[in-house]
Parts: structure tokens; C-alpha cells; sequence
């Protein structure tokens, strides 16, 4: 198995073994980060119903403007930020946290702290 395949199957095996530990529910729904190389989303997911609540990405096209790239901490930061505001702003306070099986760490690390400071709890 080449480095990169390898790097991508021990990834999802680390995300299936948290799915099976966090799920979201209606009073404390998922809040779930994907990254790629050039941009970070973030979605916040009910998971009994199977639906998405509120999400952010570098790519919405208010946060393209004002972050200009979207592979790095600042712009983690923002996205933080706004998945944070309109999740308060649809009633939706606490949450639990899914790193998609990535280290808590860097640009994972920058949004989580971005949306505790924007009012979300977890």
C-alpha cells in the first residue's frame, strides 16, 4: 500500500471508531470538521433525523471574499467563527464535537476554539 493510500485508510479507520462513540441528537446535535488541502468546512448534523442543522466552509461566498485562502488557520478561524453565529442564531447552543479522524490539532484545533468562542458549548 502506497504512503498516501495508507495515510487516507488509517484516517477513516480512526473516523469510524469515533462515529461509533459520538453521534448527535436533536438537544445536542454533531459538530463535524472535513479539511482539504485548500478548504475547511464545518457542518453541525442531527444525526437521529439524518439532517444537516447549520454549516460554514471557506468556500461560502461571503467568508471566499474576506479570507482569500481557505487552507490555513485564519481561515479555520473564520469558518469557526461563522458556523458558531448561525448555529446560535438557530437556537443551537451545546454540541459534540467530531474531528472526522483528524488530530486535534492545527487548523482543527483553531476552528474548534474559534466556534467555544463564538457561543457554541462542547
Amino acid at each position: 500500500m502506497k504512503a498516501d493510500k495508507k495515510k487516507i485508510f488509517l484516517r477513516q479507520r480512526r473516523k469510524r471508531r469515533v462515529r461509533g462513540k459520538v453521534s448527535g441528537t436533536a438537544d445536542r446535535p454533531r459538530l463535524t470538521v472535513f479539511r482539504s488541502n485548500k478548504n475547511i468546512y464545518a457542518q453541525i448534523v442531527d444525526d437521529t433525523r439524518g439532517a444537516t442543522l447549520v454549516s460554514a466552509s471557506s468556500r461560502d461566498k461571503i467568508l471566499a471574499v474576506e479570507i482569500g485562502f481557505g487552507g490555513n488557520k485564519a481561515a479555520a478561524e473564520k469558518v469557526g467563527i461563522a458556523v458558531a453565529a448561525k448555529a446560535v442564531d438557530a437556537g443551537i447552543k451545546r454540541v459534540v464535537f467530531d474531528r472526522n479522524g483528524y488530530r486535534f490539532h492545527g487548523r482543527v484545533k483553531q476552528l474548534a476554539e474559534a466556534a467555544r468562542k463564538g457561543g457554541l458549548e462542547f
